[in-house]
């Protein structure tokens, strides 16, 4: 068993383009003269989560042959999707039949926040950031076309994108390097106040102007008594 084992060759695995999903296989009838006609519909969207998306509807006799048919037609109707950041560049609203689409942009880090289809065309069209909301019919060809339509209709924003051009994005490495010198030029400054500042801090204690005050205080004190003794003298002449 080993050797039958060893003998097998694996096939190489082919790089996909694009991804696929199958959103829906309905059986479908037809009613025709001799009576009802069996047939399988699916509906599949491809993407190469790079703001490229299409959709497409295959009708056959056999599940894959219905596949097969629908990714055939979803290559055929490839878009593009203005993507900024992850995400949309404005809020859309779209009607297909019954079927109405809501669709808003987001911060980073908030995900795929939408549900059915809607989750499936999105997150292949390369979009991560997203609100979505299915507000009106809950048919998944009629909601899937809504929002391959709604995605089709966004605009580039412009003015975002020369904010984005003007900023440029700096590696973290870079940042580091730059934070050197600044820590350089703080040191050279404690050194030079280091330099001026005078190698003997004592003399700046000045003691002798706080001690005249008090040898004048004394001095008038001890002359007080000489001119009283004066005046006594003066009065005795007399």
């Amino acid at each position: 068993m080993s050797a039958r084992k060893s003998k097998r060759r694996t096939l190489p695995k082919e790089n996909k383009e694009f991804e696929e999903e199958v959103i829906a296989i309905d059986r479908v009838t037809r009613v025709v003269k001799g009576g009802r006609r069996l047939r399988f519909r699916a509906t599949v969207v491809i993407g190469d989560k790079k703001g490229r998306v299409g959709i497409g509807i295959g009708k056959s006799n056999e599940v894959t042959g219905a596949i097969s048919k629908a990714i055939t037609k979803a290559k055929k109707s490839l878009i593009t999707i203005p993507l900024i950041n992850d995400t949309i560049p404005h809020e859309i609203k779209h009607k297909f039949k019954a079927a109405k689409i809501l669709l808003m942009p987001a911060a980073p880090g908030t995900g795929i926040i939408a549900g059915g289809a809607i989750r499936k065309v999105v997150g292949l069209a390369g979009i991560k950031n997203i609100l979505g909301k299915s507000i009106g019919s809950n048919n998944k060809l009629s909601t899937t076309r809504a929002t391959f339509e709604a995605l089709g209709l966004l605009v580039e924003n412009p003015y975002i994108k020369k904010i984005e051009k003007e900023i440029p994005k700096v590696p973290e490495k870079e940042e580091v390097k730059k934070d050197e010198p600044k820590k350089e030029a703080k040191k050279e400054t404690k050194v030079e106040k280091k330099k001026t500042s005078p190698k003997n801090p004592t003399p700046k204690k000045e003691t002798t102007p706080k001690a005249e005050p008090k040898a004048k205080k004394e001095e008038v004190k001890k002359d007080e008594p000489k001119k009283e003794a004066k005046k006594e003298t003066k009065v005795e002449k007399k």
